[in-house]
């Protein structure tokens, strides 16, 4: 049955149908082949009980938020100011690269909004500073990823949601190997571009002074930052109060930066709401499809299958996390985070590891397949920014950070209180 299920959905992601579409046709094929009942006509409610979740309004709450920053120039700034703190290093601005990142993802939530954001702003300069094409457009594609990861993370809103874990816990605990991920990748590039100098650009010379002066730059994403998860910690709101409380910081600052207008809202709105709309109608099709995969037995099978095998829980991870690579490879992260999280996520917690530091594992996981190909979307995002060239230089260019993200996998695994350690000091 597994098989089967495995087989018509890469049949109808090769046929290049939509993901929400493959979703729902498989929940309904699986649906005639396996179960004598019309679980089709649950579907209505489903969609109701499914969309009326509170916590579901932080998604376009977040997406609003990384719009407004986007479009009012805020994030232009941001770059220009980690340029000067991060430039110095073997590198130049592939670091800046990183860390724009970083300091965006813990603002917007997502990965290719992210990239998209960075890489904009970016891209440009590979040829005015001499940078090796490849590794730099990896370090955006590979940069962008962690926006899944640093809270507020809409994945880890979504993880919550489908394996009922405390949303507050899981940004505690992504908040180390967040930034711990980021450097590595810096780490990564310092030790590229010391064995080849010539990847490394102009080396850029930038004074304290300059420095210190690029300093309010900064503040505004730091300060969004602040506001969205100091009130969740402070117990001032929730995840998705403190969604919109961003986004009323965020047209502050717009305002402030004297770009707040009707025409830049218009577009941020317009922005949101196509974005949003694909993540909804994804969501309600894995509702329906994990729904239907339940009811014909194929959770209990695997849970039956993974327990029979007679191997320690570690070694059970270990084919898990084997599997979701391969996955990964195949489809696109929030339709692998909706269909697999269900399945798995109970497997896990009956062998004993931690729900929460599961999330966080499988973020690291959802972020590698947003750069392996061939259906790595980051590597079409900056691909799409670049507008020339090859897809196969920014896959190139991306490789050495998927090496990065296994180690950070292996990393968790031996020490899982790099995730646990935050959590546990508050709950």
């Amino acid at each position: 049955m597994l098989a089967k299920t495995l087989l018509i959905l890469l049949g109808l992601i090769a046929l290049t149908v939509p993901v929400a579409a493959a979703l729902g046709w498989l929940g309904l094929t699986m649906q005639y082949l396996e179960s004598p009942m019309p679980l089709h006509r649950a579907i209505g409610d489903m969609v109701w009980q499914t969309s009326k979740d509170f916590l579901l309004v932080a998604i376009p709450m977040f997406i609003l938020l990384g719009e407004i920053l986007l479009r009012s120039g805020i994030a232009e700034k941001m770059y220009d100011g980690i340029v000067k703190w991060l430039g110095w290093l073997p590198g130049g601005l592939m670091h800046a690269n990183t860390g724009s990142c970083a300091l965006f993802a813990a603002t917007s939530g997502s990965s290719v909004a992210t990239a998209a954001t960075i890489g904009t702003v970016a891209i440009p300069q590979i040829e005015r500073r001499g940078y090796n094409e490849r590794l730099f457009l990896g370090t955006v594609a590979a940069g962008g990823t962690l926006g899944i990861l640093i809270p507020p993370s809409i994945n880890l809103i979504l993880y919550g949601l489908l394996t009922d874990t405390s949303v507050p816990e899981l940004y505690l605990a992504g908040f180390i190997p967040g930034f711990m991920l980021a450097a590595l990748f810096m780490l990564t590039v310092i030790v590229l571009c010391l064995l080849r100098p010539g990847w490394g650009g102009q080396r850029i010379q930038v004074t304290w002074a300059e420095r210190i002066g690029a300093l309010p730059s900064l503040l505004p994403p730091i300060g969004i930052f602040l506001v969205v998860v100091g009130s969740i910690y402070a117990g001032l709101a929730t995840p998705t109060e403190a969604a919109a409380l961003g986004v009323i910081a965020a047209l502050v600052l717009a305002a402030t930066n004297r770009t707040l207008s009707i025409e830049m809202l218009r577009q941020a709105i317009e922005g949101t709401m196509r974005t949003t709309s694909m993540i909804m109608l994804i969501i309600l099709a894995a509702v329906f499809l994990n729904f239907v995969l339940s009811v014909i037995g194929l959770t209990q099978a695997l849970a039956d299958f993974v327990t029979g095998l007679g191997i320690t829980p570690m070694q059970t991870m270990l084919v898990i996390i084997l599997v979701l690579l391969i996955v990964g490879c195949f489809m696109e992260t929030l339709s692998m985070l909706l269909t697999t999280a269900p399945l798995i996520a109970p497997i896990v917690i009956a062998l004993g590891f931690d729900p929460v530091w599961f999330g966080i594992l499988l973020m690291v996981l959802l972020e590698t397949a947003l750069i392996t190909p061939p259906i790595g979307i980051n590597l079409y995002v900056v691909q799409g920014v670049r507008e020339r060239g090859e897809l196969v230089d920014v896959m190139i260019g991306a490789a050495p950070f998927v090496v990065t993200m296994i180690g950070m996998i292996a990393l968790l695994l031996v020490f899982p209180d790099i995730a646990l350690w935050l959590p546990g000091l508050f709950y």
